[in-house]
């Protein structure tokens, strides 16, 4: 599959050829990784960071941004990762995982040396476990390159990935000579590189056609993109279907599930079912009774509109996270795996309920009196009363008036519960 790549520099998004020569530059950063997250997972490389260049703090141009970009989808950070503390702090930030390039090498390893970084790796690896460790082996005239791509170790990309694998993950497969060049990348090198390590191989740097992003897929390599996107020499609609495997089976499972994680129902899709999918934005399937496509709820009117798709590591199933407009299955239950009318409680269903309250007041809607004064006073006498329960009942009856208010209070100060997870997960990973 295809990670999608976003290039920082001096507070701009970039792409460079060859890591050095400037080719674009755009600011529309929030804009893009919406539309990236849609196909898969998202790469975000602080070339400053990388460079050295940074303050007192460590802190680049790029720094804000990065921030903000960290939780908008499955986002992996690399650029100028030096320490283990840097690391953590990414990684509670949002970050899936993390890419290590020059940290990971030594610069001048002696004589029966290793050439990894080998202690630095073991601390990260206990720090924040293997499986957030990407280790970049970028090559440069066949050995590995470091600093930005300005010097390299003197070690050839195979043997160097051999040992790094150990301590990772994956692998960031970069041919620097074809970075930006868009005239393919150096498949000698790959074939060495899978036939090495058994880790999953991403591949960047060069890489232009659809076809070629196939050829790596039944390679077993996925592939990281980023000026054959921003040239739109790659359509990621495209690279998603072509990765998918429909030689295994014509007509592909696809799950859908809710935004609030809750499964809907499951259909069928062959490549054009997938690729109206994307263009419509809403989920369309291959009905097996009608023998053509079927775009859900286009009777009904209860669509499943799209936020996003991800195959599964098969590439024979695909799960779609969806906003549903009305239930899902044809009976009238919310889901086909429940014969309840109505979606299942939750925080995300009550708040999205109150943003309606608010948005579309009823007559004597009570939610819509609600001022921001009255709710927190609301808030300090149904915790009081939760704290003065007695019994099991009561615990569960105080406690469920304190979480409705909570989330007329979070909706008014323009809070999601996602941004409280997000701060829940970041206290658990710090």
């Amino acid at each position: 599959m295809v990670v999608s790549s976003i290039d920082l520099k001096n507070g701009h998004v970039v792409q460079l050829k060859n890591g050095r020569e400037l080719v674009l530059q755009r600011d529309d950063a929030d804009n893009l990784i919406s539309q990236f997250d849609m196909y898969g997972e998202v790469a975000v490389i602080d070339l400053d960071a990388a460079l050295g260049n940074v303050d007192a703090k460590g802190s680049t141009a790029n720094t804000a941004l990065l921030k903000s970009l960290l939780r908008r989808g499955n986002v992996r950070v690399g650029g100028g990762i030096r320490t283990v503390k840097r690391a953590k702090e990414l990684v509670a930030l949002g970050a899936e995982k993390v890419i290590i390039g020059s940290s990971a090498w030594k610069a001048n390893p002696g004589p029966g040396e290793s050439v990894l970084n080998e202690d630095f790796l073991t601390e990260l690896a206990s720090a924040i476990g293997k499986q957030r460790i990407i280790i970049s082996v970028d090559a440069l005239n066949g050995k590995i390159a470091v600093k930005g791509w300005t010097e390299t170790v003197d070690v050839q990309i195979v043997d160097g990935a051999r040992q790094a694998e150990k301590f990772c993950s994956e692998l960031l497969f970069t041919c620097v000579e074809k970075e930006g060049c868009m005239q393919g990348t150096n498949m000698d090198y790959v074939r060495a590189l899978r036939e090495a390590v058994s880790c999953r191989v991403v591949v960047a740097g060069g890489i232009s056609s659809v076809d070629e992003i196939a050829t790596l897929e039944r390679m077993h390599c996925d592939v990281q993109l980023g000026m054959a996107l921003y040239t739109n020499k790659v359509s990621l609609k495209d690279a998603f279907v072509a990765c998918l495997d429909f030689e295994k089976t014509p007509l592909i499972p696809v799950i859908a599930q809710s935004v609030n994680g809750e499964v809907l129902m499951q259909g069928y899709a062959n490549a054009d079912a997938v690729h109206k999918s994307f263009e419509s934005g809403k989920l369309t399937f291959w009905s097996r009774s009608r023998k053509s496509l079927w775009t859900k709820g286009e009777t009904s009117g209860n669509i499943l509109q799209v936020i996003r798709m991800r195959a599964d590591c098969d590439r024979d199933c695909i799960l779609a996270t969806v906003m549903p407009i009305g239930p899902a299955c044809h009976t009238g239950s919310w889901t086909c795996f429940s014969n309840a009318p109505d979606e299942k409680s939750s925080m995300g269903r009550l708040y999205n309920i109150i943003a309606d309250r608010f948005a579309n007041p009823m007559p004597g809607s009570y939610t819509a009196t609600l001022d921001a004064k009255r709710v927190r006073e609301k808030i300090e006498e149904e915790a009081e009363e939760l704290c003065e329960a007695d019994g099991k009942d009561e615990v569960v009856w105080e406690a469920a008036d304190l979480l409705y208010f909570v989330n007329v209070l979070l909706y008014k100060e323009g809070v999601t519960w996602k941004d409280v997870y997000d701060e829940l997960d970041k206290r658990h990973k710090e």
